[in-house]
């Protein structure tokens, strides 16, 4: 039905090497086809097409959920969001080491999807996302910006060169914070290892590029409401964001597990509601298939220089994070992710906001 078999000559077809994995994918569905991926039980020439596949036939509502699988996923329904959860969580997988992720991000080390309208190449793909962004904000020299979740600084330092803004950029991981600082040093842009519940003032402008994802769905609203507080009257702020197709307490056990603990994909409807009575929505555009591009990019570059850092992140690891960039890609592939820019503004007399694409 989806085209994939077990023991066949395709790309996308399963090489059962232990039969171990029939057992652990039945009992554990998302987590133990994971696992047993990691374990070396199976091997697949294109994960990223049995992935499109398997989801082209909503293949999580044909196995059962077990038992076994409810207890394996209850520790992330318990993974807080307070400021201490949250720091946790990304340092959980923006510490892993900054070397994995210069090999693997491109020039500017961007960590969310590009844009690729236009573009020949990774670095040319995420100049084109970070102008875009620019353009939709109405930058203007001497803003005072706000970046939450600045990740290693590249937006700060391009908003900061090619715009002449005065950047803030937070975020909870000591990592990001570390290699941001140098790679901003001599701009206007002030670095700090901080959650987005820690600060205060004004900005004339707002970002969250690939955080929304990292504040779960009781926090949405207050969430809002601080970047509300911290927004000029006539400000602007830009959401880009991954988003899922259906609401869900947490995201994909397997995911949760290894990659990104304490993680929720909003929906678009969950993010309107957040700002009912508060924020106008001004302008939504979804690039989701962009993402599939990105991550085969990334996979590309992250097995071309694999063999660099081998001697830190050892043979489960290099199955883990392939298998993790693989199945991202295939669910974007195939429509079950999508990617979000939402543009916002305050509820106040303003004339037509025309976004830039």
């Amino acid at each position: 039905m989806a085209g994939v078999n077990i023991g066949g000559s395709k790309p996308q077809d399963i090489d059962v090497l232990d039969n171990r994995f029939y057992s652990q994918v039945i009992r554990y569905r998302e987590l133990g086809l994971g696992e047993s991926y990691m374990d070396g039980w199976w091997d697949c020439k294109r994960i990223d097409q049995l992935i499109e596949r398997l989801l082209s036939i909503n293949i999580r509502k044909r196995v059962k959920v077990s038992p076994m699988l409810i207890l394996a996923a209850l520790p992330s329904l318990f993974k807080t969001q307070s400021i201490k959860g949250a720091r946790q969580n990304a340092e959980h997988h923006y510490n892993i080491g900054n070397d994995l992720y210069q090999r693997m991000l491109g020039s500017r080390m961007i960590y969310s999807c590009a844009y690729w309208k236009g573009a020949k190449n990774l670095d040319q793909a995420q100049d084109n996302k970070l102008d875009l962004i620019c353009r939709k904000l109405e930058l203007k020299r001497g803003m005072k910006l706000l970046d939450i979740g600045c990740g290693w600084g590249g937006f700060a330092k391009f908003a900061a060169t090619k715009y002449g803004v005065k950047v803030t950029g937070i975020t909870p991981a000591s990592e990001q914070v570390k290699l941001a600082k140098i790679n901003t040093k001599g701009l206007s842009v002030n670095i700090l290892q901080k959650d987005y519940r820690e600060i205060s003032g004004k900005y004339d402008r707002i970002t969250s590029i690939g955080m929304l994802e990292h504040v779960g769905p009781k926090n949405y609203k207050h969430f809002f409401e601080i970047c509300d507080q911290l927004l000029s009257n006539d400000g602007i702020m830009l959401h880009h964001t991954i988003a899922a197709n259906n609401p869900s307490k947490y995201i994909n056990p397997w995911i949760s597990k290894y990659i990104f603990p304490g993680g929720v994909l909003p929906t678009l409807a969950q993010v309107s509601d957040a700002v009912q009575n508060r924020l106008i929505i001004e302008d939504a555009q979804n690039f989701g298939p962009d993402y599939d591009k990105t991550l085969m990019a990334w996979y590309k570059n992250f097995n071309a220089h694999y063999s660099e850092i081998k001697d830190v992140y050892d043979e489960r690891f290099y199955r883990m994070w392939k298998f993790y960039l693989l199945i991202c890609a295939g669910a974007f592939r195939a429509r079950h992710l999508q990617l979000y820019q939402l543009v916002m503004r305050k509820v106040t007399p303003s004339e037509t906001y025309i976004a830039a694409r």
